[in-house]
């Protein structure tokens, strides 16, 4: 579900945090399946880093890489072919958590299929049962495990939980209030909502998340959402971080 915030912002009160000196951050969003936005966003990065030429440029993506989309499997061969070629950093969602779980217990759990793991089986050329059986979603999960490649299922195990640089703090869905950002749990870094977004107080580092689709990017002075719901609205969200200035692609 989209959701619509008030006023955000402006950009002169969030761009007061800073990058390293000639380091430049791109960080993407919840892809979910669509491979045609992610393929047209990493020609924008390129062409930006062409442009404007940068001493270093790391790229992010945010996790949620998979499900809802249609093309969960091109985005992962995108994902691998790009880490070949440019300074990138992928960070796990809460929805590769599902394929973790299918991949080491043979098991394909209903969340995930509610959540729209159907369409990441399509994309592998896996069909999904339709019954409620325990037997039937095993027979599902040995199929899915034999049609992902090796490659994918090492880049899925390899997914980062945080990373940090700056002034700034990157995960998928937030972080815990109170806690130190080194002492985060996996739960909260994948799964928080409300606690953190309703939170106004500084989480010691400004906090770029995707995780809870907004129709446009969100901007507070603690965080900044860039999940603008992908495969719902076609806009797929790079954030980009040089100096004290944020824009977007």
């Amino acid at each position: 579900m989209l959701m619509e915030r008030e006023r955000s912002p402006s950009l002169r009160q969030a761009a007061k945090p800073s990058m390293p000196e000639g380091h430049r951050i791109y960080a993407v969003g919840d892809v979910h399946g669509r491979a045609d936005l992610l393929d047209a966003l990493l020609a924008r990065i390129d062409a930006d880093l062409t442009r404007r030429p940068i001493a270093q440029s790391t790229q992010i993506f945010l996790g949620d890489y998979i499900d809802r989309g249609p093309h969960s499997r091109q985005v992962i061969d995108l994902l691998i072919a790009r880490r070949r070629e440019h300074k990138a950093l992928f960070l796990k969602g809460n929805h590769e958590l599902y394929v973790l779980e299918a991949l080491s217990e043979r098991s394909i759990s209903p969340a995930w299929m509610q959540m729209g793991g159907a369409s990441t089986l399509v994309s592998y050329g896996v069909t999904p049962s339709r019954r409620p059986d325990p037997s039937a979603d095993r027979e599902v999960a040995i199929a899915f495990g034999e049609a992902i490649p090796e490659s994918h299922r090492k880049f899925i195990e390899s997914l980062a939980l945080a990373f940090t640089c700056g002034d700034f703090f990157f995960t998928h869905a937030g972080v815990r209030p109170g806690i130190p950002l080194r002492m985060q749990h996996q739960q909260d870094l994948l799964w928080i909502r409300e606690d953190f977004l309703l939170h106004e107080d500084d989480f010691g580092k400004v906090v770029v998340h995707g995780h809870t689709p907004t129709m446009r990017p969100d901007i507070r002075p603690n965080r900044i959402n860039v999940d603008t719901g992908a495969y719902a609205t076609g806009r797929l969200t790079c954030l980009v971080l040089e100096g004290s200035e944020i824009s977007f692609l």
